[in-house]
């Protein structure tokens, strides 16, 4: 997964467990672009303050996922339901028993995912 996505996915997934300080400090640099200086600059600290609160919310963020795995769940649901997706339709077109029996193996999956 692309660095960028996946630091969007953490925070949108865990954000609210930093403090304000830090979401604001990291949703300026991660979310809204702007660089170390411009946030220094703003928020009355120095640049290598903004580096490093950055660096310690990755880190606390990424904590959190390998804890709860609540990232990997919702990829790994958002997969299956493409899945369901591609089955229903390939269903409706032919009234495969098959297929519906593995959309029906797949809906079983994701409720125990859940």
């Amino acid at each position: 997964m692309e660095k960028i996505v996946e630091q969007g996915l953490l925070y949108d997934f865990y954000g609210e467990l930093l403090t304000e300080h830090q979401r604001r400090i990291y949703e300026d640099m991660v979310l809204n672009d702007l660089s170390p200086s411009e946030i220094a600059k703003e928020q009355g600290i120095s640049r290598q303050s903004v580096h490093d609160l950055k660096k310690r919310c990755d880190k606390i963020l990424e904590e959190y996922e390998t804890k709860l795995q609540l990232v990997a769940k919702f990829m790994k649901i958002r997969e299956m339901i493409r899945e369901l997706d591609d089955l229903a339709d390939t269903c409706a077109k032919t009234r495969d028993m098959a297929l519906i029996d593995q959309i029906r193996k797949l809906s079983g999956e994701i409720t125990a995912t859940l």
